[in-house]
């Protein structure tokens, strides 16, 4: 049996950032490589209970930091490193001598940018897979969401009770907020997009609300029914438990819609025109739709 390749995958990016990051990983993981993950601990925590990478650790006490000087490496960075055959990392790309000295620890380190260029062609996700070219990883055949864990959806099923959520009828879950207000859809906009997925699909509303969100949700609930439960600030494993067990999903360009379209939740997201293109959602049950300012026609 071949031994797998011992794999350190680098990625300090936020929720919809790593995400982006899901075919390469899965096909890094079918091509032999063991993963284990340095980025922000609840993304790892989450990579890692879906089963997509073996192990992760924390970008922020790895050490990498040492690569970006000329002082000799820590022992403990170097020991750390000596652990992996290949490092793929999309971080410090553009720092120099950061590619270097991470290659003179591990000479199979592929180093690139988490995004492509402002001229590419490709989004984000095709990016992320195009730059493990140079180890032959091509891109995956079928696009798979990622399994959830049932302890993941017991905990959501349970927040839902406490909610008084009707088991017998769909979910749609709302999320209005994003990492930038100009990421935001407009609130009317969102509101008729809502409407016409409940008119159409008979759902019941859940809005989530993130710890950033408060402005954006209140905003909505000014418009919808003011019964509609909230989900407020539930954690990242809870939530992607919430979203497995949903019918449908909408909402802006955020994190979070990145998580519905990746755990395989039907999911409409607003896009500005901004980030359409480049940071369009890799799951094939996601519809990404561009948005323009209030008042325009959906």
């Amino acid at each position: 049996m071949t031994r797998p390749i011992e794999t350190l995958v680098i990625h300090p990016g936020a929720l919809g950032d790593v995400l982006q990051a899901v075919p390469a990983l899965s096909a890094l993981e079918r091509g032999g490589h063991r993963l284990t993950f340095a980025g922000q601990p609840r993304l790892g925590e989450l990579l890692q209970g879906t089963g997509l990478v073996l192990a992760a650790t924390s970008f922020d006490t790895f050490g990498l930091e040492a690569l970006f000087t000329e002082a000799p490496l820590p022992e403990r960075l170097t020991t750390r490193l000596g652990r992996f055959a290949r490092v793929v990392s999309w971080f410090g790309a553009r720092a120099p001598g950061y590619a270097e000295r991470l290659r003179a620890q591990v000479p199979e380190a592929l180093v690139a940018p988490p995004v492509p260029d402002d001229d590419s062609p490709l989004t984000v996700w095709e990016h992320l897979l195009d730059t493990l070219a140079p180890w032959s990883i091509e891109r995956p055949e079928v696009l798979r969401p990622l399994p959830v864990p049932e302890r993941w959806r017991i905990a959501a099923r349970t927040a839902f009770m406490v909610l008084g959520l009707d088991e017998g009828r769909p979910l749609l879950i709302a999320h209005p907020g994003a990492g930038a207000r100009w990421k935001e859809a407009p609130v009317s906009r969102f509101a008729q997009a809502l409407t016409r997925m409940i008119e159409e699909g008979g759902f019941q509303l859940l809005v989530h609300q993130g710890p950033a969100d408060a402005r954006a949700v209140d905003a909505l609930c000014d418009i919808v029914p003011p019964s509609t439960p909230r989900l407020v600030e539930p954690t990242l494993t809870e939530l992607a438990g919430a979203l497995a067990l949903a019918q449908a999903y909408l909402g802006s360009d955020s994190g979070v819609s990145h998580l519905a379209a990746s755990v395989g939740t039907p999911s409409v997201i607003l896009y500005p025109a901004e980030t359409l293109r480049r940071w369009a959602p890799w799951a094939p049950g996601a519809v990404p739709l561009g948005v323009g300012a209030e008042g325009d026609t959906p």
